[in-house]
This record gives structure tokens, C-alpha cells and sequence, in this order.
């Protein structure tokens, strides 16, 4: 029987990559939902192939534009946030796809969750934000997380089959686009240097991120609510060469790595065929052609990011989501050429001195805090643009 997949983020890399996987494997596979932010041009031409039950675009004052292009189809058309967290919850769904960009994935995650769904998570934010939530919810009701990023389905390849506890997680990093820049030269960095990711073809947010190390902070703190294991117990090694994407070391000492060619397409895969593996038209690597693998210790002075990660863990309750906020934020600054590069850690250090003390945290605590902290970093922004 197919698996029915529903894409939120359809028009994004993952997204689109991820169609790439389905369209390699039509028999395995059946698009059930497609959803967008913005990109209505491709939704539509996505939902025009697919002929999907339903699509959503999220920006509600593109509702009209979607709906007239699709109406000769029976597709049914939603928009807005609201449509997002509901769409995943059709009897039609098995298996959510969440490859939304930042706070916007927690809302759909939590109802697919509660819905009894198979979630495959790109949305790393949902475990930065409300790890603690998800964790709680996940076992009142069951289900399945699988993770899509490429280092965290790595971690899960290796586990697979293992009984014994896990001794240490290593997380690895391609270190950026900025690796070998000298510290004082990030100041004057521009976005179009920033988004210019060595290995990887990834949207603009996660590849700032990525450049100022955040994401790799931020995978730090999905793999802890993820594979249940303490802070101390993960470990980030930069890897150039981004072909080993993660290891596991058990009690014993031994060590299990996944490898393979920087492609997205396979962590995609493997999470909406699993426990299959589907063969994918992707490159394979060659060892006699790369015959070599670096690995050394990140710089936390110079991509202090990382760092935060670790910091909001300690911290607890809300401080991963008052990061994130504040993170959303800079990087969007950045983009605009409001802020330097070196602005962002700046400003997500300010937030996280100021982060609220709330030891239980509940889905409205998150989202208030979310909302509170993204006010006083825009106004800080705008203090340091004028």
C-alpha cells in the first residue's frame, strides 16, 4: 500500500528534493498534501503535477491567487497558520514531511503528533523551541518522530538494532562557508559570502545559520530530545569534507558511523521508507577518489553560537525558545543588511541574559516568550540601524 505524504515547506530544498525522492519511487509514494509560504508559482505548478487533496499556502492574502489557478482541479485550497496544523491532522496523511523554516513547524508537529501521525522532522526549531514538550506529548500518544536532517538520521542509522545504552553522541559540521576566515574579518562579511555553503544547497535561513554555526548548535539540542541523552554526552567535530554525517560510540569504546555523499535526498529517503531502504539515482561515494578525512575541534571563540546551544540546554524551560526567537530575528536583520554578521551572535547573547525562568514551560509560555522576545530584538535591530 502507498504511503500518503503530506510536504509542509513543498516549495523549499527539502521539500523540493523530497518530490525528487517520491517522483524516483511512484509506487511507494502518494502526495496527499503540498503546503507554501509564499512561492505560489511553484505550488501551483507542484499541486498542477501532483493533483495533491489539498494545498495550503500560508500567506492568507495569497489565498484568492492559489485558489483561481488550482480551480479547474478538484483540489481543495487553505491558507493561513491555522490550515497548516490542520491539514496534517486528514485521515488521508500518514506521514508528515515538516520542512517548515523556523517556529512556524511547532503548531503542525504538535497536532500530527496528537493525530497519532508519522512525523519525519526537517523542522529542527520544534525540538529547539519545546524539546520538552514534544518529549511529553510523544509519550502520552504514541507515534513516530523520524529524523530527516542529515546528521540526526545518521544517529538513528546507527542505532538501529543497537540495545546498549549510548555512551557519547558526535554530531559532525562542514564548518561553513566562514571556517577558515579570520575572526576579524567577519565583521564585514555580506550575505550573498554568508549563504555560499561549501557543501550543501540549503534555504537562506539555515544557510546563516550554518555560517554562524547556530544550526550545528541547534542539531546539538534536537539530539538531545531526540535520542534522550545529556548535553555532555554530544560532542561536534568539524568535518569538511561533510561525508561522515554523524557517529554513535557505545560503552565498549566502539564507534558507528554513517557515510555518504552530502545529498539530502537520502536522509529524505530513508524517513519515508523506513525501515526500508529505497535505491535513490544518487552519486555514491568513492573512498579511492577522496582518500581523505579531516576532523578537528569547532572554535567556539570565533562561532560562540554553538556555544548558546549548549548554555540554553543548561538553562532549561524557556531558553531554547527565547534563542530561536532571537535568532529568527538577527538572521532576518542580517539578510536585510540591517545588522554585520557578527551582530547576530551579539544579539542572541543579549536575549539569552534576559531569558525568563519558567521550569515547566506549556505550549502558551513557549509562544509567548516566542513573541516577547522577537519584539525586543527587532527593537534592538532598529536602535542599532538608525
Amino acid at each position: 500500500m502507498k504511503k500518503r505524504i503530506a510536504i509542509l515547506g513543498a516549495t523549499g530544498s527539502i521539500g523540493a528534493q523530497a518530490l525528487d525522492v517520491i517522483a524516483q519511487h511512484p509506487h511507494c509514494f502518494e502526495v496527499e498534501v503540498l503546503t507554501a509560504h509564499r512561492n505560489v508559482d511553484l505550488l501551483v505548478q507542484q499541486a498542477r503535477q501532483w493533483e495533491p487533496n489539498a494545498v495550503v499556502v500560508a500567506d492568507e492574502d495569497l489565498y484568492l491567487t492559489v485558489k483561481q489557478a488550482l480551480s479547474r482541479l478538484p483540489i481543495k485550497v487553505f491558507a493561513g497558520a491555522k490550515a497548516l496544523a490542520e491539514v496534517v491532522t486528514l485521515p488521508g496523511v500518514d506521514i508528515v514531511l515538516n520542512a517548515l523554516v523556523g517556529i512556524s513547524g511547532l503548531l503542525p508537529t504538535l497536532a500530527a503528533i496528537k493525530a497519532h501521525k508519522t512525523v519525519a522532522l526537517a523542522n529542527k526549531e520544534t525540538l529547539v523551541v519545546a524539546g520538552s514538550l514534544i518529549q511529553s506529548l510523544m509519550l502520552q500518544n504514541g507515534g513516530r518522530l523520524l529524523p530527516v536532517d542529515s546528521e540526526h538520521s545518521a544517529i538513528f542509522q546507527c542505532l538501529a538494532g543497537e540495545i546498549s545504552p549510548v555512551e557519547k553522541i558526535i554530531l559532525t559540521a562542514s564548518g561553513g562557508p566562514f571556517l577558515h576566515t579570520p575572526a576579524a574579518e567577519l565583521s564585514t562579511v555580506s550575505p550573498s559570502q554568508a549563504l555560499q555553503h561549501p557543501q550543501w544547497n540549503m534555504g537562506a535561513k539555515v544557510s546563516i545559520d550554518s555560517a554562524t554555526m547556530m544550526n550545528k548548535g541547534f542539531e546539538v539540542m534536537e539530539a538531545r530530545w531526540l535520542f534522550d541523552v545529556a548535553p555532555a554526552q554530544i560532542e561536534v567535530l568539524v568535518h569538511p569534507q561533510s561525508v561522515v554525517h554523524s557517529l554513535v560510540q557505545f560503552a565498549d569504546g566502539s564507534l558507528k558511523a554513517q557515510l555518504g555523499v552530502p545529498d539530502m535526498r537520502l536522509p529524505i529517503a530513508y524517513a519515508l521508507s523506513f525501515p526500508e531502504r529505497l535505491p535513490l539515482n544518487s552519486a555514491r561515494f568513492d573512498f579511492l577518489q577522496n582518500g581523505q578525512l579531516s576532523f578537528f575541534a569547532p572554535d567556539v571563540q570565533k562561532f560562540r553560537c554553538l556555544q548558546f546551544a549548549y548554555d540554553a540546554l543548561r538553562m532549561g524551560g524557556v531558553a531554547g525558545c527565547t534563542l530561536n526567537a532571537a535568532n529568527e530575528v538577527a538572521v532576518q536583520a542580517f539578510l536585510e543588511q540591517k545588522i554585520a554578521f557578527t551582530r547576530i551572535p551579539a544579539l542572541l547573547e543579549q536575549c539569552l541574559a534576559h531569558c525568563e525562568t519558567i521550569a515547566q514551560p506549556t505550549l502558551q509560555d513557549f509562544l509567548e516568550v516566542d513573541s516577547k522576545v522577537r519584539r525586543e530584538a527587532q527593537e534592538s535591530v532598529a536602535a542599532s540601524h538608525s
